[in-house]
């Protein structure tokens, strides 16, 4: 990122962290996202405000392979939030950063999923992030920003705490003639 970058992002997050120190109330909402399965297919169009997502499963598994599959948004949504998060710290911090690459992986038993063993769990049996990064800055501050964005991931934090689901289900019957 150029320093101009830099110093633009490291301006807005301080504002932000400025107004939400005096109105907490502006960090808190809910966030929405609609799936909608299309007709006779696996692939489902995701809504989240103006951006747009196709996933399905591959072919293997039944389906068409239109987009990647809910594990990869889940990775990639890890991945992304880590890459971002070490990117503001460093402009937070003001620690040069030339380059960052996370590696996302995941372990898991299919035969969870396909209920071959009801045993076997149908989620991920392990997770495991690798970082990369390439600065000129000493590696004790690169190492500093790195835990201080780790400890603030939204979404490392939702992968490593159990949260409150709740789900709901609503069938709507077919009129009968």
């Amino acid at each position: 990122m150029s320093s101009a970058n830099a110093r633009d992002l490291r301006a807005t997050i301080e504002r932000n962290v400025k107004a939400l120190t005096l109105r907490p109330s502006m960090g808190q909402g809910s966030a929405t996202t609609r799936v909608v399965v299309r007709p006779g297919a696996t692939a489902c169009d995701i809504e989240d405000g103006d951006h747009r997502l196709v996933v399905d499963i591959d072919r293997g598994e039944g389906g068409d392979g239109a987009g990647p599959d809910p594990g990869v948004l889940v990775r990639a949504g890890l991945g992304a939030c880590l890459a971002i998060g070490y990117e503001m710290w460093a402009a937070r911090l003001d620690v040069p950063l030339d380059s960052i690459e996370v590696i996302i992986e995941a372990d898991y038993d299919a035969r969870g999923m396909y209920a071959v063993d009801d045993a076997v769990s149908p989620g991920w049996t392990g997770l495991r992030y690798t970082t990369h990064v390439s600065s000129s800055a000493p590696a004790e501050r690169v190492r500093e920003l790195l835990e201080k964005a780790d400890a603030h991931s939204p979404v490392l934090d939702d992968l490593r705490t159990a949260i409150n689901v709740v789900g709901e289900h609503r069938i709507a019957a077919k009129a009968e003639n």
